[in-house]
């Protein structure tokens, strides 16, 4: 029942963050075409305020929450070496930890990325994630 609970928060977790770049990349990004620049930006700022309240929490929440899951799933390594899912897995969780660790230090050192300052590259891991979790068990 706990890892049910554990999963289950996870999944809206990396709901909220991947919905969020979604729509960052798909909708928000779109503003510029049909509002003014000063428009543009007090539009944009006023839903930032609240995105920064929600959406760094829920990528912590994710990555945390995805950590413990890891440790309930990936199993001993045969004497073959790691199966094609622990590959896998293992994959997920580099990504998922690399956008952890930039939303990390965004959140709480306010350390912006040198590169690949959009919202592009973690929306692609986002896929990537969601992906691999639907091939990992072949």
């Amino acid at each position: 029942m706990f890892y049910i609970t554990i999963h289950t928060i996870h999944l809206y977790a990396a709901f909220i963050y991947g919905g969020f770049l979604f729509v960052d990349i798909f909708f928000l990004s779109k503003m510029s075409q049909t509002l003014e620049q000063d428009e543009l930006k007090k539009a944009r700022e006023a839903i930032m305020m609240h995105v920064r309240k929600v959406v760094p929490w829920a990528l912590l929440v994710a990555v945390g929450s995805g950590l413990y899951l890891i440790t309930q799933v990936f199993g001993e390594i045969g004497p073959d070496g790691p199966s094609f899912y622990q590959y896998m897995l293992s994959l997920k969780a580099f990504l998922g930890l690399w956008l952890g660790v930039r939303g990390f230090n965004q959140k709480f050192f306010k350390i912006n990325p040198f590169v690949f300052k959009g919202h592009a590259l973690p929306f692609s891991f986002v896929v990537t994630i969601i992906f691999l979790s639907q091939f990992m068990h072949l």
